[in-house]
């Protein structure tokens, strides 16, 4: 039996966010520049959607490129936009023909000009699509959302469109980067680091951790489904017993 097939088809969840880790340890064990590592990640990523879609997951997010990602040499940086514009103008048919969406959050204006136009041709020419949702987290950190996500809110509050009787769990999800988003119940991070590095802090509240040493470039399908085996394995109680359930 293969991995897919041990998947319990009634009880995948909804919504996968992934922290890509590992790519610059995956080259320098390998005696590769770090490029090398990001560029054989994008294959990794390439496969995750297409098992995600074979198994009705409906959302995957990929933490791509942090706030803090911004202090890294300026080489690796340029070469790491450059990847992304590459790849988002080269994958657009194939999203299409398998009714995938592309999504981006995060402080999108930061970004070069050129990947900002590849995202919004990308985001526009795969709208139509209601198959799985690539969600892209770019220039994006917790911090940074709920920090706009206050300004908005208080702003909001000042030209009188809501009051304090409106502050609500519901109401600060809406001024969230993912808005219309479900929360994500399975949260995969590879490399072998156990932290969360300031990513989906509020979204993540109930999620299922799962933490493997595998580095990104070596993370594939077979491994992805095995983080689905692991997360059906789970008791789910949300504050309440087994009993309950």
């Amino acid at each position: 039996m293969s991995k897919q097939e041990e998947i319990q088809k009634g009880y995948v969840p909804e919504h996968v966010a992934i922290i890509m880790d590992g790519n610059g340890r995956w080259a320098k064990e390998r005696g590769l520049e770090r490029f090398m590592g990001h560029q054989e990640g994008v294959n990794s990523v390439k496969a995750i959607v297409e098992a995600a879609a074979a198994v009705n997951v409906k959302y995957v997010t990929f933490y791509a490129f942090s706030t803090e990602n911004w202090n890294r040499p300026k080489a690796e940086v340029d070469a790491l936009m450059g990847l992304l514009v590459k790849t988002i103008k080269s994958e657009i048919l194939s999203l299409n023909n398998n009714n995938v969406r592309l999504l981006a959050i995060g402080n999108i204006a930061e970004l070069p000009v050129s990947v900002q136009e590849e995202l919004h041709e990308a985001t526009v020419e795969t709208a139509h699509n209601d198959g799985l949702s690539v969600v892209i987290a770019l220039s994006y950190s917790s911090r940074w959302e709920f920090r706009n996500a206050v300004e908005r809110i208080i702003k909001d509050a000042k030209l009188g469109l809501i009051s304090e009787e409106h502050i609500s769990d519901e109401l600060i999800s809406q001024y969230m980067s993912t808005k219309g988003i479900p929360d994500p119940e399975l949260l995969i991070r590879t490399s072998g680091e156990y932290r969360i590095s300031n990513f989906l802090l509020w979204q993540i509240a109930y999620s299922e951790l799962y933490f493997t040493k595998k580095y990104w470039p070596d993370f594939r399908k077979d491994e992805f489904y095995d983080a689905i085996i692991d997360f059906q394995q789970r008791e789910r109680r949300f504050g309440k017993t087994s009993e309950q359930i």
